[in-house]
């Protein structure tokens, strides 16, 4: 393929000038791998169809089963489980010249549920039953609590009701992060199924167009919130079966939500009982060799992206859940420590830190095979990466020399907000830092917003809401209660969420409960905590008790929702400050046909305070944080309109609210 001479990323930011030859070289690299992939798959469609012929699959002309597994360096291979007793010798596997090994059995020899290993004699000769790699279900034995592989082959394949949908329509993400877990309110994990008819309701009445799940392909321990995978092609059977997370999908389909799923190909579980550590024995295999291959702070195996079976392995599992599943997209987590070497430890304070020797070039190559497989795919998929170094072009088309993502998340802003609550009195907030921190964001590349996710409520931390009202939450949140610390901390909520949408990118997530202050941190059951499950659920009953305050936030989190989407706020690429008014607190910019105006002060109201607006007119308040049914005090009289006048706007300012503006149109 010809290139110009000169990449698109170039063209668009003359900053990356003296990184030219290097984002050409991103772009051979990938062109590269995509010529070889084509010469000996036909497309890379096919290439990503590998999970056709390895694992477990019937012969389409005979019915038999022929079960594939990837080994190169094992010495034999042993099919075992519930079809022949366990016998480690009774059904050995033959190997091809590519380390491809094979067995077929009758078509009546497994059946739907029964367990399955492999029996490997490794590289090392150490002799060890191991999960298949491909296995679509993998299940805990409840009295050993060991793993094993699951035949899953239903008479009746599940039937859906919405096979078509189509993830283009929806134009700005409005993300609803969650764990289906933990989403119940009892001390216990839930299912899928009461995911999709007790929890989809609520998101859907809350506005948010997509569902982003967390711990969905299966890992060994549950605390690890799903991001120390085991088995890439499984859907996690903590939750019930791959039926049931299809009918998750389908009913969130048939509400209009596209669902996305929380990919983990950055790494992978260490245990070799239940992973793909040491598979064949031979210490790498699908893992880089040496130190490359443990990840210092996750106490992980990393991938080898320059290993074409490894690529063919994690492009087939993003398509596997696509095909099967009907996915819609992925949020692709640890991006930072797929491509640096370095693992995200080096700083990122010039840009010839995301062009150096650190750069692993075979990861930023199987993101940009990946972006491209998905498109094709699922034409519209909505794929995330989770990156905190700033990679340049990382949400750019690969013909610009970018890696092809379609958003990327805010990072940044969360870090701020703790930063600035902690350390900071609210009288010594800076409104142009706020304003910075919103705003500064890579030009063309899309950015999800957000101000806390489920990595600002783990334990050791706290969720904002908590942060902000801390033991009060337990003991003041009665509507008849008055709490000084309650008020200031509902007022704060409301407008830290407010303006972290309507400035900090071009998409909004909320971690499950947050929208409305649920309290308190998630701490999962571990031997630490008495195995206890009373962090680890959603208590959706204080939201649903009209007498608590939590309902005052969930119904602002649906007003401020329904306000973006309305005005399709997000689809405005960015917004330009009308004021930073360091004096009195004030941060005031105009988004679309918006006018958002902040008063941070705790104690100054502002009468006939003044606003630059270059368009003359009738405005009215739209969205008011003062609001009572948010919880405020209802000083606004919302029924005033406010006119233009020789340039400026006339508005009276509350202390610690926030007012929304649009025209009228007369």
């Amino acid at each position: 393929m010809r290139r110009p001479p000169i990449p698109g990323l170039v063209m668009a930011d003359g900053w990356l000038a003296p990184f030219t030859r290097q984002i050409k070289d991103r772009q051979r690299m990938f062109d590269f791998r995509l010529k070889g992939i084509r010469e000996h798959f036909g497309t890379l469609e096919e290439c990503a169809n590998a999970y056709r012929y390895y694992g477990f699959n019937r012969d389409p002309e005979t019915g038999e089963w022929i079960y594939r597994e990837w080994a190169p360096g094992a010495r034999e291979l042993y099919l075992i489980g519930d079809f022949n007793g366990w016998n480690r010798t009774s059904h050995p596997m033959t190997r091809n010249n590519r380390g491809v090994w094979e067995i077929r059995l009758p078509s009546d020899s497994l059946i739907h549920e029964q367990r399955v290993k492999v029996h490997v004699i490794g590289a090392d000769g150490e002799n060890k039953d191991r999960i298949p790699a491909w296995i679509h279900r993998a299940v805990q034995n409840p009295d050993t609590y060991d793993f094993s592989g699951q035949i899953w082959d239903p008479s009746t394949p599940y039937d859906w009701q919405t096979p078509q949908f189509d993830p283009s329509r929806i134009d700005t993400p409005i993300i609803y992060e969650a764990h289906v877990g933990m989403s119940g309110e009892e001390e216990r994990i839930h299912s899928y199924r009461e995911f999709a008819d007790h929890v989809l309701p609520r998101i859907s009445d809350g506005g948010y167009n997509t569902i982003q799940l967390m711990a969905i392909q299966e890992h060994p321990y549950y605390g690890s919130f799903g991001y120390h995978v085991s088995s890439f092609f499984a859907p996690s059977s903590r939750f019930g079966t791959p039926d049931d997370l299809k009918y998750l999908i389908d009913k969130a389909h048939g509400l209009g939500i596209a669902v996305l799923l929380d990919i983990v190909h950055s790494h992978a579980v260490k245990n070799e009982a239940e992973g793909l550590s040491n598979f064949d024995g031979s210490g790498g295999q699908y893992f880089l060799s040496g130190q490359r291959g443990h990840h210092p702070d996750w106490d992980s195996c990393c991938f080898d992206y320059g290993r074409n079976e490894v690529i063919q392995f994690l492009l087939s599992n993003a398509r596997w859940w696509l095909d099967e599943f009907h996915f819609d997209g992925f949020r692709f987590d640890g991006i930072t420590s797929m491509l640096y070497f370095h693992r995200g430890h080096e700083p990122f304070d010039n840009l010839g830190a995301y062009f150096g020797p650190s750069v692993d070039h075979d990861a930023v190559a199987y993101l940009q095979l990946a972006n491209t497989l998905i498109q094709s795919v699922k034409p519209g998929a909505i794929v995330i990466a989770e990156d905190m170094s700033g990679m340049p072009g990382l949400c750019r088309p690969i013909d610009e020399g970018g890696i092809g993502f379609t958003h990327r998340l805010a990072m940044g802003i969360p870090d701020y907000w703790i930063k600035l609550i902690k350390e900071k009195k609210d009288e010594e907030w800076r409104m142009g830092d706020m304003w910075y921190t919103l705003s500064n964001r890579r030009h063309g590349e899309p950015h999800i917003a957000y101000c806390e996710s489920h990595d600002q409520a783990l334990v050791g931390d706290k969720t904002l809401a908590f942060r902000l009202m801390d033991a009060d939450m337990y003991w003041s949140m009665s509507k008849d209660q008055k709490s000084i610390v309650v008020d200031r901390g509902i007022a704060l909520h409301k407008m830290i969420r407010l303006v972290s949408l309507a400035a900090g990118g071009e998409g909004w997530l909320t971690f499950m409960g947050n929208e409305f202050g649920h309290p308190e941190w998630i701490d999962f059951p571990r031997e630490g905590n008495n195995w206890s499950y009373q962090y680890c659920r959603r208590q959706w009953t204080l939201v649903d008790n009209p007498s608590l305050k939590f309902d005052f936030l969930r119904e602002f989190d649906k007003a401020m929702v329904h306000m973006a989407e309305q005005s399709r706020l997000l689809t405005v690429s960015n917004a330009y400050p009308l004021n930073i008014d360091e004096t009195n607190q004030v941060l005031a910019f105009r988004r679309g046909k918006l006018i958002f105006i902040f008063n941070w002060s705790g104690d100054k109201a502002l009468p006939d305070y003044l606003l630059p607006v270059d368009e003359e007119g009738e405005w009215r308040i739209i969205l008011d944080t003062d609001d009572l049914r948010f919880g405020g005090f209802g000083r606004q009289d919302n029924a005033i309109h406010h006119f233009t006048a020789n340039g400026k706007l006339s508005l009276y300012l509350l202390p610690r609210t926030a007012i929304v503006l649009q025209r009228t149109g007369r």
